[in-house]
């Protein structure tokens, strides 16, 4: 619910910001004028200023030797000061036909030209082509730009001037219906009598004789202080006004020069150079105070274009960061692991003398009847010299250790446990087993004939104390599976090196890890205080100064989620108990020696890298459909291919490492839309139940088996053993106790010592 609340507020601001971020395009780009029959002639051979308020049709021109400087597009941060200072320097004044959105984004801009005595005009809040709009949009574009001068300068405007308009000649028949419905809404629109072209940028001269009058004549004239680079502009205008200054001409407001005009037709008449049936209008206010309500509209306005603004700015620099921290460990993968895995594969590389001592292996199972059979064989049929299996039924109700029991194998052992948690389950297998090296199994996972030799091999170095194994996925059938198969394969061969480069592995993934009984009881076993119990063990182990390595041969096929609904229960809990783990070990944030390194080093990077970097990826996704829509298409693509690239060359990488085939990662651009979104949710997810101080309950997964079980022969039941009511369980006597079974209470047992383990049966 929040994260769709939050993609819902996300988007909603993201369409705002589109809509207010519209391109200018040039004021006069040339559009073909329509049937001119409906606009009375008086219009179209009229002055520039057109009044069809009340239902009147006519229009004015400004007294002769009158000009009216006019600017469209703005306010802009940077020319529309410039133009400023130049009419201060030359005591003119102009009239601005400024853009809503502009206002909204620099309000005090908007102030400063009223305040140094020019007026402000509508050019609509978006500059759309009124043409192309519906009545209701072209109404919309002139009430928000009202309101947003009203908010930023506390005054009101009667002049509105529409985007592509041109002079009065052009008027067809669809202008001349806008032209009339803003009449309608109380507004003179405003053409010009000359355009000084400056949009095109084609010369100071060139400016200036665009702009010229001829003779006597008064002009409306067109510039622009906004829409590009307007340098040549300014200086035009710095030597244009003292010119026709000398001419005798005086530069006023649009209306300032109207209102002139008035008075000298009122002079007219009381003279009787006009005659006493001539109409004479009432001259206008010129900047006059803003209706109240505009002013809180407008003040909504503007907060509304702020918080979209500032949204997207922040979305780019968080793409900014997203792309520099994939750049980053992209670059680190290629270097760290790609010298990890030549380092692996000289002929010279070993880890010491061979490792043959007993092993152990501990299969946690809840109810993993379907692939419990193909697990332990696969791991009692190992080609390592002496392979103890410990299956421990967590109270398991579709008959798991019967099916066990069932295969009757001289190395398996079945221990029972009422249901206490995986956490319970292996401690207790760990308890039972009777070697020093333990490998850990999940009871879905099937091992190669030689996986367990690989895994033990490091430990002939006596400062490793885990070793994780390599995951594969076994069920690749599916699109959901697939996606699973690269993520593993680029986790796995990439990011285990990097992470056994840096010394600071933060998992042994419980599908297959080995561990040293010496490791583990100096952390106290396994811990059940976070739902990721591997990475939780995993990390007290790189704190107490033992070494994690990784074992590229040794690998695991696991049965991964295969609907999404079971894949996010899962990632779910996995990231989850990450953050737990994380959280739980922050300490080492301070701590000095191995504990202070790993939390200095390790914790740093996962949260940067496993936490932040996952949960801020999604403006990637944001950033192209954002681009694709409302900017540039060319460079979005080129920009998210380019991403794409990247993470199609690392994956490349990872599977050459691990021999895999190439072929599922066409797969992989499918992955970056689909897959990754669901991470995004978990991710969300996760981090609002840590805030939140939520508890999550195991989720346990539906399995299909990875092979197909066969029939076992139901066990007898009169062989269950008695329940054990402590730890160890020296009350009990070895003779009571049935061979190759145990029951332990749903506790924590701490990992027993040497002497403790003599006394387990055998």
């Amino acid at each position: 619910m929040l994260g769709s609340l939050l993609l819902a507020l996300f988007v909603g601001v993201l369409v705002v910001q589109a809509y207010i971020n519209a391109e200018f395009t040039a004021d006069h780009k040339e559009t073909e004028v329509g049937d001119q029959d409906p606009v009375p002639l008086s219009i179209r051979g009229g002055g520039p200023i057109i009044n069809t308020t009340g239902g009147q049709e006519s229009t004015s021109r400004l007294p002769d030797r009158t000009i009216a400087l006019t600017f469209d597009d703005g306010p802009d941060p940077v020319w529309t000061p410039k133009v400023l200072e130049v009419l201060r320097e030359n005591d003119a004044h102009g009239t601005f036909f400024v853009v809503g959105s502009q206002v909204a984004r620099h309000p005090a801009l908007a102030k400063d030209i009223v305040a140094d005595g020019n007026e402000l005009g509508l050019h609509t809040f978006t500059h759309p082509n009124m043409q192309l709009l519906a009545p209701w949009r072209r109404h919309l574009e002139l009430s928000q730009t009202q309101a947003a001068i009203a908010e930023a300068t506390g005054v009101h405007t009667n002049l509105a001037r529409f985007p592509y308009s041109s002079k009065a000649d052009a008027i067809d028949e669809e202008n001349w219906k806008i032209v009339k419905e803003a009449g309608q809404a109380g507004y003179l629109v405003v053409v010009n009598d000359l355009d000084s072209e400056d949009w095109q940028r084609p010369g100071i001269d060139q400016i200036i004789h665009n702009a010229m009058p001829k003779g006597d004549s008064s002009a409306i004239i067109l510039f622009h202080d906004a829409g590009g680079e307007r340098g040549q502009t300014v200086e035009a205008l710095r030597k244009f006004i003292p010119m026709m200054k000398a001419r005798g001409y005086r530069f006023t407001t649009v209306t300032e020069g109207l209102n002139l005009g008035i008075e000298e037709q009122a002079a007219d008449v009381r003279a009787g150079r006009a005659p006493e049936s001539t109409t004479v209008i009432p001259t206008l206010p010129e900047n006059p105070a803003a209706a109240s309500g505009d002013e809180w509209r407008g003040a909504g306005l503007i907060w509304t274009v702020r918080v979209a603004d500032g949204l997207v700015v922040l979305v780019a620099a968080l793409f900014v960061v997203v792309g520099a921290l994939t750049i980053g460990r992209t670059a680190l993968l290629l270097l760290l692991a790609t010298r990890h895995a030549r380092q692996r594969r000289k002929a010279s590389w070993s880890w010491g003398p061979p490792v043959t001592d007993p092993v152990s292996v501990i299969v946690p199972a809840y109810n993993e009847k379907e692939g419990i059979e193909a697990a332990v064989k696969s791991l009692a049929l190992g080609d390592y010299p002496e392979i103890e299996v410990v299956v421990v039924d967590d109270g398991s109700t579709d008959g798991t250790a019967d099916i066990v029991e069932g295969l009757r194998m001289r190395n398996v052992r079945v221990v029972r446990v009422p249901n206490g948690g995986k956490s319970n389950a292996l401690n207790t297998g760990i308890a039972l087993a009777r070697h020093d090296l333990i490998v850990t199994v999940d009871g879905d996972t099937i091992f190669e004939e030689d996986s367990i030799r690989r895994l033990v091999q490091p430990f002939a170095d006596p400062t490793v104390g885990a070793v994780a194994g390599n995951v594969k996925v076994g069920n690749r059938s599916s699109m959901v599976a697939t996606w699973q198969h690269i993520e593993y394969v680029i986790g796995f061969n990439l990011d285990r090196r990097l992470y056994e480069t840096l010394n600071c592995m933060p998992t042994v993934p419980g599908a297959i890890g080995a561990f040293r009984r010496e490791a583990l009881a100096k952390v106290g076993g396994v811990s059940d205080e976070t739902l990721a119990e591997d990475t939780d063990v995993t990390m007290a182990l790189c704190r107490e100064g033992w070494r994690v390595v990784y074992e590229e041969h040794a690998k695991a096929w696991t049965e991964a989620p295969t609907t999404l609904e079971q894949l996010y229960r899962q990632r779910y809990r996995w990231s989850y108990g990450t953050m737990q783990a994380m959280w739980k070990h922050r300490r080492a944030l301070f701590d000095k020696g191995p504990s202070g390194r790993f939390g200095r080093v390790g914790l740093p990077f996962l949260a940067l890298f496993g936490v932040a970097l996952p949960m801020l990826a999604p403006v990637v996704d944001i950033m192209l459909v954002y681009g694709l829509v409302f900017w540039e298409l060319k460079e979005t693509a080129i920009a998210w291919l380019g991403m794409l690239s990247l993470q199609m060359f690392t994956a490349a990488v990872a599977f050459r490492f691990d021999r895999e085939p190439l072929k599922p990662l066409w797969r992989l651009p499918l992955q970056q839309f689909a897959y990754r979104q669901l991470m995004y949710l978990v991710l969300l997810q996760s981090v609002t139940t840590a805030l939140t101080g939520g508890r999550l309950r195991w989720h346990k997964l539906n399995r299909a088996g990875l092979t197909k079980r066969a029939d076992i022969p139901p066990p007898r039941v009169e062989n269950v053993a008695p329940a054990v009511q402590g730890w160890p369980p020296a009350e009990v006597p070895r003779q009571q106790q049935p061979r190759g079974r145990a029951v332990a209470p749903p506790t924590t047992p701490a990992v027993p010592s040497q002497a403790h383990r003599e006394e387990i049966p055998r």
